[in-house]
């Protein structure tokens, strides 16, 4: 089986949780490595902002449907997140900020799409 053939398997069987956390693993390794790039390397810097940015834009713009399920309080909170998500990546851009609180929000965001770990089973006598 091909590499693509696997991957369209995958897209095709997993939720739209695990599909919003692995857009979000992609765009946090985006910023992560973007990071970790030399300032003078701006047009990877921006392309990996962009992405994030375009993430964010995609939620905050779904979160603004009217037949949107989520809390109205979430939608709101989400749509703040992605605000300041595209406030600060100009600012990393233009004013060198640091990259690090992205990837934090991005991560805290993971953090709420992960499965839940089952609970550990007592060993039993």
């Amino acid at each position: 089986m091909s590499i693509q053939a696997y991957q369209t398997a995958v897209r095709k069987t997993e939720t739209p949780r695990q599909t919003e956390y692995r857009a979000f693993a992609a765009a946090t390794r985006g910023l992560i490595d973007a990071a970790s790039l030399p300032e003078s390397e701006i047009g990877r810097r921006a392309e990996a902002l962009a992405t994030n940015r375009r993430l964010w834009s995609l939620l905050a713009a779904d979160c603004a449907v009217e037949g949107n399920s989520l809390p109205q309080s979430l939608r709101a909170q989400i749509i703040s997140l992605s605000l300041f998500i595209d406030r600060h990546s100009s600012a990393v851009l233009r004013q060198g900020a640091a990259i690090d609180v992205l990837v934090d929000i991005n991560r805290s965001i993971m953090q709420g799409l992960a499965p839940a770990q089952p609970a550990a089973v007592a060993d039993q006598p």
